[in-house]
């Protein structure tokens, strides 16, 4: 049968898709973190790192110049989310530069102590700033560059910064979030996950339901899903709720030598009594590494198209 046009292009941009992810692999963890702090969540980093993978690996070819893939991913990930506060008509601050066009000397206060309470207390322009300085070590000209400013703003924002930090308990405790009820329909798929009834789970889902495998695949309704991810049935495995950084998620785990561990973690959205939109963060290495220490559970590395040894 001849190869369509559509099959062609798609099985080209997932061998390019492939190549690129080798190419940022070690950079991802950091990125990752680095979009975590500037928006102040672990799930609104999740949502930017992903924007960020994705426009960096659609806008590449528009680069004239060899580029520091490091330095472009970090570009790509700082303007995107300024770009989103500015849509949400957020002050982003202004960096103005002062007498001081140099960096500041090192102090007592170690930048990690104070990524907690960075986006509390500061303009999202003044915290992309002191985390690509401080924490990712970028040159105030990289720096400059990524938030569109001067290295003199750069110089004097970081100062500016470290001098109200020593105002302010960067100890001072996170405030704590109460567990969100489960949804009935939620409680009703947990079962059918741990009955191992395919037919139930199907039938709580919406017909035009979306199934994102971040960064994986996607489909667009309950028929791909059918013909797709859920043609072999369900994996046997437990499906448990767990409250993760102030969201109710399902981690689906594994029985391994030492212990459980974390095969998949998934959100649903339930609207008119209906999953109308199922995500899963099986392919998402970096998160589902730091819910692990957060949950306090191993992760599984070797899982099918995927190997995290």
């Amino acid at each position: 049968m001849r190869e369509t046009i559509e099959e062609s292009f798609t099985e080209k941009n997932r061998e390019l898709a492939s190549e690129f992810q080798s190419m940022m692999e070690e950079f991802k963890e950091g990125l990752w973190k680095y979009c975590r702090y500037l928006t102040g969540s672990p799930w609104d980093g999740e949502d930017l790192f992903q924007d960020t993978m994705l426009k960096a690996f659609g806008g590449y070819y528009q680069r004239w110049h060899p580029t520091n893939p490091k330095a472009y991913l970090y570009r790509m990930a700082t303007t995107t989310w300024i770009d989103r506060c500015r849509k949400e008509k957020r002050h982003l601050g202004l960096l103005e530069e002062d007498e001081f066009l140099q960096d500041t000397p090192k102090d007592d206060l170690e930048a990690e102590e104070a990524l907690h309470i960075l986006f509390n207390h500061f303009y999202p322009r003044q915290v992309a700033v002191f985390l690509l300085r401080e924490v990712f070590r970028f040159d105030a000209r990289e720096v400059a560059g990524m938030v569109r400013t001067t290295p003199g703003g750069v110089y004097a924002a970081v100062r500016r910064i470290k001098e109200k930090l020593k105002t302010i308990d960067v100890r001072e405790s996170r405030s704590q979030q109460t567990q969100p009820e489960t949804h009935p329909i939620i409680k009703a798929y947990l079962k059918a996950m741990n009955d191992g009834d395919i037919d139930a789970v199907m039938a709580l889902i919406s017909e035009e339901a979306q199934n994102d495998a971040a960064l994986g695949f996607q489909e667009f309704n309950k028929e791909e899903m059918r013909s797709g991810s859920m043609k072999y049935g369900l994996p046997v495995m437990r499906a448990v709720e767990y409250s993760l950084w102030g969201r109710n998620v399902i981690v689906k785990l594994t029985d391994g030598e030492k212990g459980p561990e974390i095969h998949d973690i998934q959100y649903q959205e339930v609207e008119n009594g209906k999953i109308v939109h199922h995500i899963s963060y099986y392919f998402r290495k970096e998160l589902i590494f730091a819910a692990a220490e957060e949950l306090g559970i191993r992760v599984q590395t070797d899982k099918p198209v995927v190997d995290w040894n």
